[in-house]
């Protein structure tokens, strides 16, 4: 194969590797093209373009998040990954671990992790990339390699949930989620919820969002019951989604940009933590044109209330 053929057969793969390390849709993207434009320039062929291109593209990807680690720590307010549509790498061999390492949740557990501890684990748990490999990719020995991916796995195994749901049970539970967001319906969206559910907003400073996370079944039904319904008044729409793997939805304007998307995280049969990421167009461009923040608030504001 020519160089380009061989790149772009590996395309998916490196975005892959790149986004679960960045967590971020637009700096995978140009992580690899960067990595393509280091394969290009190089005067010899790899032995393995795969082995030389997932090495690069790591090492790249540590080097941006380092950085971003920065402009992380000065966000204004909660910072989430940029919602991903469909990871576009597919192995049955590690579909488990691929579909569990690109949730919101696991993507969060991972900003903990140290760029290096990141890399490795994603690489040997997520890839299943021999030791030998990792350490040429991040220029560490075999054995240091190993006591990152152990240390990775505790941070890791820290903090994930004691009980999981399977994907049906997921699925159903969101179809009855959104059915009742969509009536306004409070007391069939307080069942559905655990009794401390959390509504969570990254807004980014560039819209309106929530002052603080929303906690507890209650509050969320009521907050979302009465704010979501209103949206059909400025003709707002939604399509069903998998988002990072987990149900959720993208809510449209009319004129058909992006204004939110919302993905729901379910545990132990309820939904445990609400995640929206809302008229952020650094998150959400990705996806097409994003939806006037103002413009929609102002809207809202005018549209009459229910009984009014």
């Amino acid at each position: 194969m020519s160089k380009v053929e061989e790149f772009e057969a590996l395309r998916p793969l490196l975005f892959s590797i790149a986004y679960r390390i960045l967590g971020s849709v637009a700096e995978a993207e140009d992580a690899v093209q960067e990595a393509w434009l280091r394969y290009d320039g190089s005067s010899t062929r790899p032995a393995s373009a795969k082995a030389y291109l997932s090495a690069t593209v790591t090492r790249i990807s540590i080097d941006v998040l380092r950085s971003a680690r920065v402009r992380r720590e000065e966000y204004t307010g909660p910072w989430f990954p940029e919602p991903l549509l469909s990871d576009p790498y597919e192995d049955p061999a590690r579909a488990v671990e691929l579909a569990d390492s690109v949730s919101m949740a696991a993507l969060l557990l991972l900003e903990r992790l140290s760029p290096l501890e990141r890399a490795v684990f994603v690489l040997r748990e997520v890839f299943g990339f021999g030791f030998d490999e990792i350490a040429a990719a991040v220029d560490r020995s075999e054995a240091a390699c190993r006591q990152l991916v152990v240390r990775a796995r505790r941070h890791m195994a820290a903090g994930r949930p004691r009980f999981a749901a399977d994907r049906q049970e997921r699925q159903e539970l969101a179809s009855r989620f959104f059915e009742a967001l969509k009536d306004g319906d409070v007391g069939a969206l307080r069942n559905l919820l655990a009794a401390d559910a959390q509504l969570v907003g990254d807004g980014g400073g560039k819209a309106p969002q929530l002052a603080r996370a929303v906690v507890g079944a209650e509050n969320v039904a009521r907050l979302l019951a009465s704010v979501v319904p209103r949206l059909a008044l400025v003709e707002v729409s939604f399509e069903r989604h998998e988002i990072n793997g987990q149900p959720g939805a993208v809510y449209r304007d009319r004129d058909g940009r992006v204004l939110q998307t919302l993905v729901l995280d379910v545990l132990d049969g309820r939904i445990q933590t609400i995640r929206t990421v809302l008229l952020n167009p650094d998150k959400l461009a990705h996806m097409g044109p994003v939806a006037d923040a103002w413009e929609i608030t102002r809207e809202l504001k005018r549209a009459p209330r229910q009984g009014s």
